[in-house]
C-alpha cells in the first residue's frame, strides 16, 4: 500500500470511530467496544477492497458484506456515511424511534446494508447463502462476513462453517474480530475458543491470522483470500476492544454501554487529536 493511501485509510478509520462515538452517545445506548475494534477492517473493506457503489447500492455485481455481529453496527454506519450512502447527520439519530439507523442493521431501511443481522450466528449463515447463490449464478462478486469472537460460541456458526466447506465456497471470506472480550467477560473464561485456527482448519477453511489494526496485514490477507480456490477462507484478526479511545481499550465494561457527557468529550477529543496528527 502506498504511503498516501495508507495515510488516507488511517484518517478514514479515525472518522469511522468518531461516528461510532457520536452515534452511541446520542443514542444513550449501544456497543462501542466491538465497533471500535472492527473499525479498521470495515474501513479497508469499504474504501479499498469491495466493489460497491453508493449511487447504486443494489447493483447486482456488487460485493456483499454481512456484519454477523450486528450489534457493532455503529462502525458499519460510520463507514457507510463516510462512503456516501447517506448523510453523516443520520448518525446522531442512531437507535431513535422512527430513525433510519436501528440498533442492528436493517437491509430494508438502510442503504448499503446487505443483510439484517444481530441474532448471533445467523449473519454468517446468510452470507453462505449469498456465496452459494453467486456460485449458481456464475457471478464474480465476493461475500465478506464479520463475526465476533464471542459469537463463535454459537453452534450455528459451525453449522455454517460446515456448509461453506462442503459447498467449496471460495467466494466467501469470513473475518473474526478477535478482541478477546464479550459481554460476560474474557472470551477464554466464558467458553474458550482456542485453538480457533485449528477449529476452522478442521472445518475445511484456509486460515489467515493477522493484526486487525495493521492495514498492510489486512490488505495482504484479503489479497491472499482471493487466490484460494475450492474452499472458504477465514481471517482471524487480533484486535483491541475499544481501540482508539484510551479508557475503553481492553475494558469489558464498554461492550454495551454509552459514554456520558464527560466520557464523550474525552473520546471525541482523543480521536480528533489522532485525526489532526494524521493530517499534520
Amino acid at each position: 500500500m502506498e504511503n498516501q493511501e495508507l495515510l488516507q485509510m488511517k484518517k478514514n478509520a479515525c472518522k469511522v470511530r468518531l461516528y461510532t462515538i457520536e452515534g452511541v452517545f446520542n443514542a444513550k445506548s449501544g456497543h462501542p467496544g466491538g465497533s471500535l475494534s472492527a473499525a479498521d477492517i470495515i474501513t479497508y473493506l469499504y474504501f479499498k477492497e469491495m466493489n460497491v457503489d453508493p449511487a447504486d447500492p443494489q447493483k447486482p455485481d456488487r460485493d456483499r458484506f454481512v456484519l454477523s455481529k450486528g450489534h457493532c453496527c455503529p462502525a458499519l454506519y460510520g463507514a457507510l456515511a463516510l462512503k456516501g450512502y447517506f448523510s453523516g447527520d443520520e448518525i446522531k439519530s442512531l437507535r431513535h424511534i422512527g430513525a433510519m439507523l436501528q440498533g442492528h442493521p436493517d437491509m430494508k431501511g438502510t442503504p448499503g446494508v446487505d443483510m439484517s443481522s444481530g441474532s448471533l450466528g445467523q449473519g454468517i449463515s446468510a452470507a453462505c447463502g449469498m456465496a452459494l447463490a453467486g456460485k449458481y449464478d456464475k457471478a464474480d462478486y465476493r461475500v465478506y462476513a464479520m463475526l465476533g469472537d464471542g459469537e463463535c460460541e454459537e453452534g450455528q456458526v459451525w453449522e455454517a462453517a460446515m456448509f461453506a466447506s462442503h459447498n467449496k465456497l471460495d467466494n466467501l471470506c469470513v473475518i473474526v474480530d478477535f478482541n478477546g472480550l464479550q459481554i460476560d467477560g474474557h472470551v477464554n473464561d466464558v467458553a474458550g475458543l482456542e485453538p480457533l485456527d485449528k477449529k476452522f482448519e478442521g472445518f475445511g477453511f484456509e486460515v489467515i491470522k493477522i493484526d486487525g489494526h495493521n492495514f498492510e496485514e489486512i490488505e495482504a490477507a484479503l489479497n491472499k483470500a482471493k487466490t484460494i480456490k475450492g474452499k472458504p477462507t477465514v481471517i482471524i484478526a487480533k484486535t483491541i476492544k475499544g481501540k482508539g479511545v484510551s479508557y475503553m481499550e481492553n475494558q469489558v465494561g464498554w461492550h454495551g454501554k454509552a459514554p456520558n457527557a464527560d466520557e464523550y468529550k474525552i473520546a471525541i477529543d482523543e480521536l480528533n487529536a489522532q485525526l489532526r496528527a494524521l493530517e499534520a
